[in-house]
């Protein structure tokens, strides 16, 4: 009878208890070839025959990132209005960066020999914009039945699915949000079907053939949730659990505690839903949760410290404005629109004023798109967050709005470290804008990616063009 490997999680994490499991096989397999010179016995070769199995070690990835930055030149920015992305500006500024990353931020006293110097004069410059919240890729253009990949909605949670396996990287939305919006980095999430809708993954906005090619490098997976109106409605008008929202927390729990005896279970069989929700649990998985009313974004809290997780941060979020306090003290990121409000119940009490008030609270404000045309304009959207809450009376500089699609962005998505400001170090994610980026007239003149120039509005070589599109109606257009 063939043998059952099991592993222990005692002590050790579910990851090194499969590494564990690898080098037993390994080991093993070598023993059954034989002595150092080649003898063996007749029952050794047999057993040296038999097909040895394991499965690659969680730690070392299943899917890696295969991205390779794209070959730049040392480039000088001078004489721009530069926004840092962590709150700072500098007029008549200097941005030196080379070999992909960011070398100096500064005035026009930082030398700029050795570098393709650009003037910027009467330009903005900020770091690459950041959608913490797109389904590019899972729902792309052209929208049709056969591109809807995005919600696995055959159970009420689903955490065992992962975003990257549908995400299609000809979709057309990858260059027209670089093109038009300054997109350098974006975190693709799955639908709002599930309670849980499974793992998140954070790409670059680059060209490449495959998913894994755009995958951002060190960037920690996502886990999707979702509460409210959507599950119980997908589920419920199946006559089946949950149908209330009662019933979606009842069923969240149940799953949290299964995942928890999962973790202990020194015989647990692999699952790799367990495996996600055990890496949630870790605090290795970072929660993205979908969430609209303030009580029920309370209540999710809740039940996070009863698990043992945290929330990174709540999406949509339209009533976080009333919980800013709340928010705070946990911790937690609103990943909110400008001004979409009032398609359903759970919408309507949205206001316009909700990034500002959130602010005002000390709490992390996040714009997000959740749509292949406002991915194109963040900067447009955070300016009309701004203008409602100057309009209220409330100060917002523009270098801190700047932060709500940069860093913050970055820092809800575990990537602080690598991206999402102008820093030594850091990852020369730049956009030179034709004017002020909070206007609606402005546009990305010229975007780099780890310091590789990948659009240039003013050079068509420049403007990346998804393979998909060559020879269509329209090729590149970024109207």
């Amino acid at each position: 009878m063939a043998q059952v490997w099991r592993f222990s999680l005692r002590g050790k994490s579910r990851g090194a208890a499969f590494g564990a499991l690898a080098s037993t096989l390994v080991l093993a397999a070598c023993a059954t070839t034989g002595s150092a010179n080649g003898s063996s016995s007749a029952s050794s070769q047999a057993d040296s025959d038999a097909p040895q199995f394991a499965a690659m070690a969680p730690e070392d990835g299943p899917f890696p990132s295969t991205y390779s930055r794209y070959p730049g030149r040392p480039t000088a920015l001078v004489g721009a209005t530069v926004f840092d992305g962590a709150g700072g500006r500098i007029d008549g500024g200097t941005v030196l960066f080379r070999d992909g990353e960011v070398v100096a931020v500064g005035g026009s006293d930082l030398s700029t020999d050795g570098y393709d110097v650009i003037d910027a004069s009467g330009k903005f410059v900020t770091p690459g914009i950041i959608d913490i919240h797109s389904h590019l890729g899972d729902y792309p253009t052209p929208s049709v039945d056969a591109h809807n990949d995005g919600n696995e909605a055959t159970s009420p949670t689903t955490p065992e699915v992962w975003a990257e396996h549908s995400v299609w990287p000809q979709d057309p939305g990858f260059s027209r949000a670089m093109a038009n919006g300054g997109i350098t980095s974006l975190q693709i999430l799955p639908g709002s079907a599930n309670l849980m809708g499974g793992r998140t993954v954070t790409l670059k906005n680059v060209p490449s053939r495959t998913v894994q090619g755009m995958k951002f490098p060190g960037a920690p997976y996502g886990f999707k949730m979702a509460c409210g109106e959507n599950p119980k409605r997908v589920y419920g008008g199946r006559g089946r659990a949950p149908s209330t929202r009662m019933g979606n927390f009842a069923y969240n729990r149940q799953t949290w505690f299964d995942a928890i005896d999962y973790a202990n279970n020194e015989d647990a069989d692999r699952n790799l839903a367990m495996e996600t929700l055990v890496g949630v649990l870790e605090g290795d998985i970072l929660v993205h949760n979908h969430c609209y009313r303030a009580d029920e974004m309370a209540l999710v809290m809740d039940m996070a410290k009863e698990a043992g997780y945290r929330v990174t941060a709540f999406h949509h979020a339209v009533e976080a404005y009333k919980i800013g306090d709340l928010l705070r003290e946990n911790d937690v990121c609103s990943a909110i629109w400008a001004d979409w409000y009032g398609f359903k119940m759970e919408a309507y009490d949205g206001i316009l004023e909700n990034a500002a008030l959130l602010q005002q609270a000390g709490a992390c404000v996040v714009i997000h798109s959740d749509s292949e045309a406002d991915i194109q304009r963040l900067n447009q959207e955070a300016a009309k967050a701004q203008a409602a809450g100057q309009r209220m009376g409330i100060e917002l500089s523009d270098a801190d709005v700047i932060s709500w699609i940069t860093l913050n962005a970055a820092k809800a998505m575990g990537i602080d470290e690598m991206t999402g400001s102008l820093e030594p170090g850091k990852m020369a994610d730049v956009v030179l804008w034709n004017g002020d980026p909070l206007s609606v007239y402005s546009r990305p003149e010229r975007v780099w990616i780890d310091g590789a120039l990948l659009y240039n509005s003013m050079d068509r070589s420049r403007r990346p063009v998804s393979d998909f599109e060559l020879g269509q109606p329209g090729e590149g257009d970024v109207k």
